[in-house]
């Protein structure tokens, strides 16, 4: 009978445990709020100019906020410090951030393709982020994971 490798252990349910996999998932998951926060970080004025494009204001303000976010929330999420909550706030920021950013609706031609393709795949990030959210709090959420 061969012994258990160490990356995987059986859980209940028949299910296989790789610790690995899920870090994995959680970093491709953080990947693009990571990557846009670091660029922000570090082209403060390009995070202003976006801020105006989609006409908010305070720009300045509302950009430091948003590369906090994306960052804070990215590093809750991957140690696992009050993972829930960085996973919330990233998946109540994508849904109203795909609010302004592809009113689909409002256009027209391949413009409204476009928009209308993000603004779905950003759904599908909402519902990741709070799917994260609600199975950390499952296993009670207390952030000492």
């Amino acid at each position: 009978m061969r012994s258990p490798d160490i990356a995987t252990t059986s859980v209940p349910h028949g299910g296989v445990r790789a610790p690995w996999v899920r870090r994995v998932c959680l970093l491709l998951l953080c990947a693009a709020y990571l990557q846009g926060g670091i660029n922000k970080l570090t082209d403060f004025n390009a995070a202003i100019g976006e801020m105006q494009h989609f006409g908010l204001s305070p720009a300045a303000p509302l950009a430091a906020l948003v590369i906090a976010l994306e960052l804070g929330a990215s590093v809750a999420i991957l140690t696992g410090f009050y993972r829930w909550l960085g996973a919330g706030f990233l998946g109540v920021f994508t849904l109203m951030a795909t609010f302004v950013a592809n009113r689909f609706w409002e256009m027209s031609g391949m413009e409204r393709f476009m928009a209308a393709n993000s603004f779905f795949e950003h759904l599908g990030l909402t519902g990741a982020f709070l799917l994260v959210a609600w199975l950390d709090m499952q296993k009670g959420g207390d952030g000492t994971r």
